[in-house]
């Protein structure tokens, strides 16, 4: 019986190969770009834009939820030395949005609601925190333990919103929001431990 030998490969690449490796160069060199951040200046425009609105919206979830923090102290006194580290959090989590937002960005005022953009987009809202997103003070239960377990609510539901908002924002602000967000989680559990 003769010696079985394998059968020679052609030398070279061969055809599947060669598509493959044009095909695969081919995405790279579209992916590239986009990678690189080598978009338009209308692109970068529109990302800049909904950067300040993504900032101001976040900024007003902090100062509802001040708000918030507000009327639960002044409903129930007792509770203004628990809340006070929690709310002085709060409010440089609205400063740390509202320094990054930079000129134009309709980022509110601490005395006010949400304020328009002055990019000519949209008023900004603030969807996450729940009652008190007018500007008027939340409506606060009359138990503490109530009390308590609605501001944890507020917190979790910002929390949430500020995590939802993490794809869509560029990294540093995505850091500020992760990092938020971990901190009203962490608010969250304080409150209903207390409670």
């Amino acid at each position: 019986m003769p010696p079985l030998t394998p059968p020679r490969a052609p030398s070279g690449p061969r055809r599947r190969s060669l598509l493959a490796g044009a095909l695969g160069a081919g995405t790279a060199a579209v992916l590239l770009p986009a990678c690189s951040g080598g978009g338009t200046a209308p692109e970068e425009a529109k990302q800049a834009s909904a950067e300040r609105r993504l900032r101001a919206r976040s900024a007003e979830d902090s100062r509802t939820l001040l708000r918030r923090y507000d009327a639960t102290a002044e409903a129930h006194p007792g509770l203004a030395a628990l809340l006070a580290p929690l709310r002085g959090e709060t409010e440089r989590h609205a400063r740390a949005f509202e320094d990054g937002a930079g000129p134009g960005s309709g980022a509110a005022s601490p005395d006010g609601p949400s304020a328009p953009a002055r990019d000519g987009g949209p008023a900004t809202t603030a969807p996450g925190p729940g009652p008190g997103a007018d500007g008027g003070a939340p409506d606060v239960p009359g138990d503490e333990k109530a009390a308590l377990e609605a501001l944890a609510g507020a917190e979790r539901r910002a929390a949430d919103t500020r995590t939802g908002a993490l794809t869509g924002a560029s990294p540093e602000l995505a850091r500020l929001l992760a990092s938020v967000a971990a901190c009203g989680a962490a608010h969250a559990y304080l409150l209903t431990e207390a409670s």
